[in-house]
């Protein structure tokens, strides 16, 4: 039986635990990717991090995550995003004075 490995490539979005930032990216090795994010190995990130994963797309096309990346960082995409993961930013981003209840 011939198994083939599938590979995945994944368009993800950053949070920075400093200052709340978000952070677009692409990658074939999420989970490397993020560590390096976490360590400083990006310059871009560096300054911000420690970084929370909290939104990624998985597909089996480079292209399509690299263009969902892009669409991330358009101003509607960004709407889609927060409407995407809206509880998340509504009660995991809120300041603890600007929430319900």
């Amino acid at each position: 039986m011939n198994v083939q490995k599938i590979m995945f490539f994944y368009a993800y979005v950053l949070m920075s635990l400093k200052n709340k930032q978000l952070y677009f990216g692409s990658t074939k090795d999420l989970r490397r990717r993020i560590k390096e994010h976490n360590l400083g190995l990006n310059q871009s990130t560096k300054a911000y991090k420690p970084w929370k994963l909290i939104y990624y797309e998985a597909g089996l096309n480079e292209q399509d995550a690299k263009r969902r990346e892009y669409y991330f960082k358009s101003s509607q995409g960004g709407r889609m995003l927060r409407r995407r993961i809206k509880e998340y930013f509504y009660h995991d981003v809120l300041p603890e004075h600007l929430q319900p209840g």
